[in-house]
């Protein structure tokens, strides 16, 4: 006779196991302690074997069922049903191990051996570390966008929008990279785009008036701080390239002789090598750095280490000092103001001020047009702009 829930609620343990059948194999297995264990039995090649299929009430009757159901589909196929659950404990096992942190952390030796900026990489691994506490342990194939949410509302909860977006954007980065290797199947950050608080769009500070610049400028070749930091500030109106281009600079990409300065591939945003022109201004001030950190690798080296460049915020820091808020003027603020003031001349082309300021899009043609076209253009417009910047500082009227 079949059981019923009623039937095996009412069970009760004897000095004996006590086997109670409900039909194809399936029975329940009272133990003299009480716990009520389903069995299978069935016969595969010849002989006959036994299944435990888990305890009653953990596994519900109709449970039991579905999986006795289960056994019968695959012994009609040939496969014999232990060993078929032994393999899936094992591939659950192998899943539980594959964790979100695990894939993160191959995710970013995979992201570091193609080359990847160190200040890139390091980002990375903070946004990343972020969320860790929260699904670092949990087998990337199980997580949940209502998972990944926890830790994006935590950041969110602080005001730092901005940095939610981005942590839930280096999760994506994970997930994709997880699925394209058949860890798992869904990026549940998908889902989530619009489920963050759009962080408000803040411009970086620049100064676009003429007379406003040359009063930045003065303040600039007049400070008295580290010399360093004078000559970084000099360089970044000079030659306005991104701050960490900058901080990051070594000597050997320094070409005295030609007036050249070769950023390499792996420090550029668009990933291919940049070569900006050097005025004779900017040859002086090199002249005069590499008096004080020639001996070295980098031409900014961290007061801490020679081993380390100029910290990020020393720029700024010194602009602040200076007396320029942080919504008066940064370091960044350099290229908008030489790309504003640069297109106002009208003395060059914008496409020649867009390649020196290494702004270009996708198309390979196109960069190659930039590169070779306007070279001769951005040297002569490389002296024009030293001599305008010294003309706006000299300017006081």
């Amino acid at each position: 006779m079949a059981l019923t829930d009623t039937a095996l609620k009412a069970l009760k343990p004897t000095e004996r196991p006590t086997k109670h059948s409900d039909g194809g194999g399936l029975h329940v297995l009272v133990s003299p302690h009480g716990s009520k264990l389903w069995r299978l039995s069935y016969r595969f090649d010849g002989k006959q074997q036994t299944m435990a299929l888990g305890a009653y009430p953990a596994v519900s009757l109709a449970d039991a069922r579905r999986q006795r159901e289960s056994v019968k589909e695959l012994l009609a196929k040939g496969v014999n049903p232990a060993q078929h659950a032994k393999l899936e404990r094992i591939a659950k096992q192998a899943s539980n191990a594959v964790t979100f942190k695990v894939v993160a952390e191959e995710y970013l030796r995979k992201i570091a051996k193609e080359g990847k900026a160190d200040a890139t990489q390091n980002k990375k691994e903070w946004l990343l570390g972020l969320a860790m506490a929260d699904i670092g342990a949990r087998p990337v194939r199980d997580i949940t966008a209502a998972e990944v949410l926890v830790p994006l509302r935590r950041i969110e909860a602080k005001g730092n929008y901005e940095t939610a977006r981005r942590v839930r954007s280096a999760i994506g980065q994970v997930f994709r990279y997880a699925i394209a290797t058949a860890r798992t199947e869904n990026d549940p950050t998908f889902g989530l785009k619009g489920a963050l608080t759009a962080p408000t769009v803040a411009h970086r500070a620049a100064v676009t008036d003429k007379r406003a610049f040359g009063g930045l400028l003065r303040a600039i070749w007049a400070y008295e701080g580290m010399p360093e930091t004078r000559m970084a500030l000099q360089l970044m109106a000079l030659l306005y390239p991104r701050p960490g281009e900058l901080r990051q600079a070594q000597w050997s990409e320094i070409d005295f002789g030609k007036s050249i300065w070769t950023l390499p591939a792996v420090r550029m945003k668009m990933r291919r090598e940049h070569r900006k022109p050097l005025s004779k201004q900017a040859l002086s001030i090199l002249e005069d750095l590499r008096a004080l950190t020639g001996h070295g690798k980098f031409l900014f080296p961290a007061v801490t280490s020679p081993m380390r460049t100029m910290s990020e915020n020393t720029m700024n820091s010194a602009l602040r000092r200076m007396g320029f808020s942080q919504q008066e003027a940064t370091s960044h603020g350099f290229r908008a103001s030489a790309s504003s003031l640069l297109n106002e001349s009208g003395k060059w082309s914008p496409d020649a001020i867009e390649a020196e300021l290494a702004h270009v899009g996708a198309d390979e043609v196109r960069k190659a047009y930039h590169r070779a076209l306007y070279w001769d253009e951005r040297v002569k417009m490389a002296e024009w702009w030293a001599d305008e910047t010294r003309l706006l500082r000299e300017n006081t009227g």
